[in-house]
């Protein structure tokens, strides 16, 4: 026995069966670890003669300090007569999803429910997370208690949003804001899953045993899979000079081709901070993205924009808003859709740039962990605090796939992509590179 710590706690090793580790600080206090690593903090007490079992919540959402805290509470019902884990068997009964959304929904404002990496979920995806579950959720779960859920009543679920019964088009709280609801197989696959996150807080809480959503097939989305060919990117780079004549248009031109050239998100640029630019190290040091911070290795074109696109006047943002105001700029949905509509183009996202991005990078021949590295994929992305200088050769990716991509925006055409193994541009390359490393000596003989 020892005192519940987070090293203590963090510390303690799964073995083939859950076992729980006491407190010795506060008698009934322990942590259950289960085989599969998970740990729950809970208590231990009598009630009417019985011993009792109440499960206070687990490791991540609440910290050994918390969980004290609300053991002590409890415990201090118990010293009063009361039976926690009774009260709570009997509204568990009677919850419905409305309740326990609503209960979701608290946590998640609170910063409790957790996302990618054990952090805290971003306000973008706690704003799209409350949106689901105030139009297609509650609407069609709210009234249905959490114990009744079934496999085939989520199934319907599904059924019901892929073919658009909860299409609708509702106003917001934001002055003139309205949100269309949509159908269709992406967003039953999303609201799906949500579905089943909710649930599965609902498994941690002891609501229920098992999650009916585990198991269900969702469909696919084929919104992704859609990438621009090289004479689309020719027909892109005019369609964004065309736009460039306009001055109101010049920032959001800026922005579409940067996405273009370092399939970044979205967000990630509109929201890039000059203080998070290494023009030196050729890569942007992001504070915060969808993998939290993350290092992104940029190409010689954008490092040479972005040199050229620093001003002299402090501001916060790269893309800064209009009128001299010290925010991010927040212009490119609307004036997007303006460039876009009626087009060869009409219908491309910035998601399409970024994928095409990830494409052009598999046709030149580079490999996945590359491309993930470029990207800021989980799988690949920099992250390390103390990394201070990048891999060469993924300032040599970001290059090629940087230089090749701005080379289609201005109308070249290739006769050739996969010329990583052709033996000749390899010969030429590397008879240049020793060239360039050649002492005045050597070059005298």
């Amino acid at each position: 026995m020892a005192k519940l710590t987070k090293r203590v706690v963090e510390a303690a090793i799964a073995d083939a069966k859950d076992y729980v580790l006491w407190d010795d600080d506060l008698p009934g206090f322990g942590l259950r670890i289960f085989p599969t690593g998970k740990r729950s903090y809970l208590i231990q007490y009598r009630s009417r003669g019985r011993s009792r079992g109440y499960t206070i919540g687990v490791h991540g959402v609440w910290t050994p300090e918390t969980a004290r805290r609300e053991a002590k509470t409890q415990l201090g019902r118990v010293a009063q007569g009361d039976d926690p884990a009774e009260d709570r068997a009997e509204f568990n009964k009677s919850m419905t999803m409305k309740e326990l959304c609503e209960q979701y929904v608290q946590d998640l404002k609170d910063g409790l429910i957790l996302g990618k990496g054990g952090r805290p979920k971003k306000k973008s995806t706690v704003d799209i997370d409350l949106g689901r579950i105030e139009r297609p959720v509650i609407p069609l779960l709210g009234s249905r208690r959490v114990q009744d859920l079934s496999k085939a009543i989520l199934t319907k679920v599904m059924r019901d949003i892929m073919a658009g019964k909860t299409r609708a088009f509702i106003k917001t709280e934001k002055l003139r804001g309205h949100a269309n609801v949509r159908g269709g197989p992406g967003t039953a696959a999303r609201t799906l899953g949500l579905i089943g996150g909710i649930l599965t807080y609902a498994v941690d809480l002891g609501v229920i045993d098992s999650n009916p959503a585990h198991g269900i097939k969702r469909p696919k989305d084929n919104v992704r899979s859609r990438r621009l060919n090289d004479g689309e990117y020719r027909i892109l780079g005019r369609m964004l000079k065309a736009a460039a004549e306009n001055e109101n248009f010049r920032t959001t031109v800026d922005i579409i081709r940067q996405i273009a050239l370092t399939g970044c998100r979205r967000g990630e640029i509109i929201s890039l901070k000059w203080s998070d630019v290494d023009i030196d190290g050729s890569c942007l040091r992001l504070s915060e993205s969808k993998e939290g911070k993350s290092i992104r290795p940029i190409g010689l074109p954008v490092a040479e924009f972005l040199e050229s696109y620093a001003g002299d006047d402090n501001r916060t943002y790269v893309f800064a808003g209009p009128r001299g105001e010290d925010t991010a700029f927040g212009g490119l949905p609307n004036q997007w859709n303006e460039i876009f509509r009626g087009s060869q183009l009409e219908g491309v996202t910035p998601h399409v740039l970024r994928h095409s991005f990830a494409s052009i990078g598999n046709d030149l021949g580079f490999t996945e962990i590359t491309i993930a590295a470029l990207m800021g994929h989980a799988k690949g992305t920099v992250t390390s605090k103390y990394i201070h200088t990048l891999d060469a050769a993924l300032i040599m990716a970001a290059d090629t796939l940087a230089g090749y991509i701005s080379a289609l925006l201005d109308g070249a055409v290739f006769k050739q992509r996969a010329y990583s193994l052709d033996r000749d541009t390899r010969r030429a390359a590397l008879a240049d590179f020793i060239a360039r490393q050649e002492g005045p000596e050597k070059k005298a003989e």
